[in-house]
C-alpha cells in the first residue's frame, strides 16, 4: 500500500463528494502518508476537516478539473449525474474512476463519461466510517490489475477489501455486507427487547445486547476458527445456549430462512435500482 500511496502522491487523487464515507477515506489516506497537497476535493459544503486540510495544501473546488491518477466518486446516487460534470473532463486524460455509489452500473458511467473511461465499481458499508468496513471491488478487464490494486489501496484505508469476479455479484454483496450493518443493529434492538421481556430494565438490556454483539464480533475477527465452531464452543449439551439455539436455528421458523429472505429482498431491490 505504501508504494501505491507514494505513486498517488505524485499522480494526485481527486474526491468527488466528501461526506461521511468520503471523509473517512480522506482521513485514512492522510494517515497512510498521502500529502494533502496531492488531493483535490469537490464538495459544495466542505466540512471543517476538509477546510483544515485545504489550509495545508489540499485543493478545494477548483474551477478547472485537474488530471489526477484517480478520482473517487463518493456522491449519493441521486446527485451523481449533476456532480459528474465537474470531473468528466478527467476521462480524456486517462484518470481512473472508482465509484462507491450504490446502484450505478458500469453502463451508467459509460453513458456519462464515455465508453473509454476507466471505471471500477465498489460496494463499501457504513462501518467504513470508523475504519472497520468491508468493501467489495469489481474491476473490469479493461482497467487492468494495476487499477484494481489502486482501488484496493485507497479503500483499504477504511477497512478490508475483497475482489468480485463479476459486476452482477455486487447485488448480492449489497444484500449481505452493504445492508448487513442495519440487520445487526436490528438484532441488537431485538435482543434488548427480549431481555426486557424477561424482566431486565431497558437500559441494562440494551447495554448487554450491545456489548454482546461487539464482543462476539471481536472474538470472531480475532479467531482462526469458523463461525460455526465458535458457536459450538459456546454451546454446552443440554444447556441454556442450546435451548436458545433450538429456536434460532429452526429450519422453518428460525434465523436461517429469515436471513435468506432478508438478503434476497435486499439484493432484489439492488437489481431493481440498477435496472
Amino acid at each position: 500500500m505504501q508504494d501505491i500511496m507514494a505513486k498517488l502522491a505524485e499522480g494526485g487523487v481527486a474526491l468527488l463528494g466528501c461526506g461521511k464515507m468520503g471523509g473517512a477515506m480522506l482521513d485514512g489516506w492522510i494517515e497512510a502518508g498521502l500529502p494533502p497537497a496531492s488531493v483535490t476535493v469537490f464538495d459544495t459544503h466542505p466540512s471543517p476537516r476538509v477546510q483544515e486540510l485545504a489550509a495545508q495544501g489540499l485543493t478545494l473546488n477548483p474551477e478547472a478539473a485537474p488530471s489526477p491518477a484517480v478520482c473517487i466518486l463518493s456522491v449519493k446516487p441521486q446527485f451523481m449525474t449533476e456532480a459528474l460534470a465537474q470531473v468528466a473532463p478527467m476521462a480524456a486524460s486517462g484518470t481512473l474512476f472508482v465509484s462507491v455509489a450504490a446502484g450505478l452500473t458500469l453502463d451508467y458511467f459509460a453513458a456519462q463519461l464515455g465508453a473509454e473511461a476507466k471505471v471500477i465499481r465498489t460496494m463499501p458499508n457504513t462501518p467504513a466510517a470508523v475504519g472497520k468496513g468491508v468493501t467489495a471491488i469489481y474491476a473490469p478487464a479493461g482497467v487492468g490489475e494495476a487499477g484494481a490494486e489502486i482501488a484496493e489501496a485507497l479503500l483499504s484505508a477504511v477497512g478490508q477489501t475483497v475482489r468480485l469476479e463479476s459486476e452482477d455479484q455486487i447485488d448480492a454483496v449489497t444484500g449481505v455486507s452493504g445492508s448487513g450493518p442495519a440487520y445487526v443493529f436490528h438484532m441488537i434492538e431485538a435482543l434488548a427487547a427480549a431481555g426486557e421481556a424477561e424482566g431486565l430494565a431497558p437500559e441494562l438490556a440494551m447495554t448487554l445486547a450491545r456489548a454482546t454483539v461487539i464482543g462476539a464480533g471481536a472474538l470472531a475477527a480475532g479467531s482462526d476458527e469458523s463461525a460455526a465452531q465458535l458457536r459450538i464452543n459456546v454451546t454446552s449439551p443440554g444447556g441454556t445456549t442450546q435451548a436458545g439455539l433450538a429456536q434460532l436455528m429452526d429450519p422453518e421458523s428460525g434465523l436461517p430462512p429469515l436471513m435468506k429472505r432478508t438478503v434476497a429482498a435486499a439484493a432484489g431491490r439492488s437489481r431493481e435500482l440498477a435496472g
